[in-house]
């Protein structure tokens, strides 16, 4: 696909679609926003919330942490398998259906955790809920997206942001307080509220979307040997290095085998992909565009740079210092604050000036923000720790929002929704990897220095090892912002659609 072919589609696309011709983020779009985003936001405090109750439910139910850990490993696999299928469900239904089904899905999932009676029921909930969770997030940004338009990207990604980066750091405070003051059937019963609001704002002012309307059976376009091979591959792939995460090593058999039968089965579905005749349920000819590739491997650097600390962090705090679920909450939080003050500028800026310069600062931030953690032998101040998450949250705001808009670089508009599953999917197998690397090295790294008879503190030394990969990641964010656009986006000026109106015959 050329360039002024891109500029052909998109100039069409928007002489469709006027609204998303203007720059300025009016008050229809922020209210979409508001009504997405507060769907948004009921999953991903599901998934926050749950990482400071997995021990709590264990106890409830009387079963080993082996165990209780399938409560979220079964809700991430759930997640990853209808990740793929998000784009196709928007194009074939339309945004609104497909939204209001996942957001009830979600909902009755929520409600059935709250009154399950055993670990396994709990578990086999936790399925349910995932399957209507993983498609919230890539819709919120497929709906959004397509509102925008190019000329608005930064900004609108930026509202996109606000959720997937502060949710995760206050629903371990959130889940501290409602464990310290409630029963546990809480956790899952504090988004029904939210699911219920959204549903209803989202009937009376989600605009429909295009859909292809309701065709037979045999003219539904899905990719279903695509689907068949991605969805297993993906879901392979998060298992096993979830469990990789739980055994403290990626030798053991039942971490390889998942992983090499994901990556086999994810090779058969790219070369199925470039050969197939119906559009593939991702298009991998998507990462021929330079920007929309290296905004994909950020985003699979940036989901590892962010989960995985979202690990490492809380157990520094209790394991380390001894602290409960309620102060550890309390003590991430300048990483919340931190994302919140870059959201407030990296979006407009991103409009302006381009992803390129804004990622690159925001990496080299993530990594001195997490310098003082690798220095924990020499018990560095709370000051300082707190000064160092408001920067390490701040550059990972400043990453994530300029990745995610470059994503969409020169991409014709309909080609959105197949991007959105993309990026998500490589932003999930980043976070799995992210996870089971740090779990894994500071497991390591305990035994190792117990081993040695190592001093009483171990435990800071082996944290203090195990960040150094994390700044790793971040680090390893630097050279490929090289290759995102420089400048701004297509839309700061209307000269390109009118030299592609005029390309265009009659």
């Amino acid at each position: 696909m050329g360039r002024e072919t891109i500029d052909r589609d998109i100039h069409a696309a928007h002489e469709a679609n006027p609204a998303t011709t203007s720059d300025r983020i009016d008050r229809r779009l922020l209210g979409l926003a508001g009504v997405v985003l507060l769907g948004a936001v009921a999953a991903l405090l599901d998934t926050t919330v749950i990482s400071v109750a997995l021990d709590h439910l264990g106890r409830a139910f009387g079963v080993p942490v082996s165990t209780v850990q399938l409560v979220s490993t079964a809700y991430l696999l759930a997640m990853a398998l209808v990740i793929p299928l998000t784009g196709w469900c928007a194009e074939r239904f339309g945004t609104r259906d497909t939204w209001l089904c996942v957001l009830s899905l979600f909902l009755a999932g929520s409600l059935l955790c709250a009154s399950a009676w055993s670990a396994e029921s709990l578990i086999a909930f936790r399925v349910v809920q995932g399957l209507g969770a993983g498609m919230i997030l890539p819709l919120t940004q497929i709906i959004l997206a397509q509102a925008a338009g190019p000329r608005r990207f930064g900004r609108i990604m930026a509202l996109v942001a606000v959720p997937g980066n502060l949710v995760p750091v206050v629903g371990p405070v959130l889940g501290g307080l409602v464990l310290h003051h409630l029963h546990w059937r809480w956790i899952f019963l504090i988004n029904a509220p939210v699911c219920v609001l959204a549903i209803g704002l989202a009937w009376r002012g989600l605009p429909a979307g295009p859909a292809r309307g309701r065709q037979p059976l045999d003219a539904l376009n899905l990719d279903v040997l695509g689907l068949a091979l991605l969805s297993p591959a993906v879901v392979a792939i998060v298992y096993g290095l979830s469990r990789a995460g739980q055994r403290s090593r990626f030798t053991a058999v039942d971490v390889v085998a998942p992983v090499l039968v994901g990556l086999v089965l994810l090779a058969v579905f790219v070369v199925h992909a470039r050969r197939a005749r119906t559009t593939p349920v991702i298009d991998v000819r998507l990462f021929r565009h330079r920007s929309f590739a290296a905004s994909a491997v950020l985003m699979f650097l940036s989901g590892a740079a962010l989960y995985g600390p979202l690990l490492l962090l809380p157990l520094y705090y209790q394991r380390a210092r001894g602290l409960d679920p309620l102060t550890t909450g309390l003590a991430l939080a300048p990483q919340g604050i931190g994302t919140a003050l870059a959201l407030a500028v990296v979006g407009p800026l991103t409009d302006r000036i381009g992803a390129r310069p804004l990622v690159a600062i925001g990496a080299l931030a993530t990594a001195a923000g997490t310098l003082a953690y690798a220095q924990l032998p020499s018990h560095p101040d709370d000051a300082v720790l707190a000064m160092s998450l408001l920067l390490r949250g701040a550059g990972l705001g400043a990453v994530g929002v300029p990745a995610m808009a470059a994503a969409y670089h020169r991409l014709p508009r309909a080609a959105i929704p197949r991007a959105t599953s993309a990026t998500n999917v490589v932003q999930r197998l980043g976070a799995s990897l992210g996870t089971a690397v740090v779990a894994v090295i500071l497991q390591r790294q305990i035994e190792d220095r117990a081993a040695a008879g190592g001093s009483p503190d171990v435990l800071t030394h082996a944290f203090a090892s195990t960040f150094w990969w994390t700044i790793g990641f971040a680090v390893l964010i630097l050279p490929l912002a090289l290759l995102l656009p420089a400048g701004a986006g297509p839309g700061r000026s209307t000269a390109g659609f009118r030299r592609a109106a005029r390309r265009r015959p009659g």
